[in-house]
């Protein structure tokens, strides 16, 4: 039962929320989720988000420029 609790604990975000939260297209966000860089469910026809995964995303992205 500890995953179905740790399920429910999972907020989950709209690829239109993502796409704000990162400041890019939905079609960037798309990419990403079929490139297989950012984790996503499917729901219908629609994908979900978990937003830990975006916050994930985000921080292992960051680069150092000179």
């Amino acid at each position: 039962m500890t995953n179905e609790r740790q399920l429910s604990e999972v907020r989950f975000l709209t690829v239109a929320e993502v796409a704000s939260i990162m400041r890019v297209s939905k079609m960037t966000v798309y990419r990403l989720v079929h490139g297989g860089d950012l984790p996503a469910v499917r729901v219908g026809r629609s994908f979900r988000v978990p937003e830990d995964a975006v916050h994930t995303y985000l921080q292992t992205s960051f680069i150092d420029t000179a």
